[in-house]
């Protein structure tokens, strides 16, 4: 038998090495559909946080109104009120349903979201009392609470309810 140093290589019977196909693009590694995903994720995050600041914006606009009003003076300020309160009605719902109301159909419109009815039997009935009376007196603390209640139980979507006329 031959020794092992007198073995040429061209004499073993070897094949020669071969190289593995070349590594595709597709289908990615593990690491990248993580990746992918948390972007999907963050784009939908950054779109309904959008979605929702831009619906909300009436009633912030509304409720930021409400605050001048009520750090203003108190003249003139229930017609202010009503008028505040029927614009963003009118963002809020369709116009149907809130644009011809006046006198008591408004109040109940204002009331549907409270069990107490504020607006109709409560001190919001000093919006519609109010053009009529001469030097009247207006709680004024708890008039700009109850329109501040009310501005907040708006529906959380005034495009929507817009669509749906």
């Amino acid at each position: 038998m031959p020794s092992p140093a007198a073995i040429s290589a061209e004499a073993l019977p070897l094949r020669d090495i071969h190289l593995p196909a070349a590594i595709g693009w597709w289908p990615p590694a593990p690491g990248w559909w993580l990746l992918l995903g948390l972007g999907v994720l963050l784009l939908a995050g950054v779109w309904l946080l959008r979605r929702r600041h831009r619906h909300t914006r009436n009633r912030r606009l509304a409720l930021a109104e409400l605050e001048e009003l009520a750090q203003g003076p108190t003249e003139g300020q229930a017609a202010a009120l009503s008028r505040l309160l029927r614009r963003a009605a009118l963002c809020y719902f369709p116009p149907a349903d809130c644009a011809g109301l006046c006198g008591e159909a408004w109040l109940e419109f204002l009331d549907r979201p409270f069990a107490d009815r504020p607006f109709s039997q409560g001190v919001g009935r000093f919006l519609l009392d109010s053009p009529y009376r001469q030097n009247a007196e207006m709680d004024g603390p708890a008039v700009i609470e109850l329109c501040r209640r009310w501005l907040q139980h708006l529906p959380g979507d005034g495009a929507r309810a817009r669509r749906n006329r």
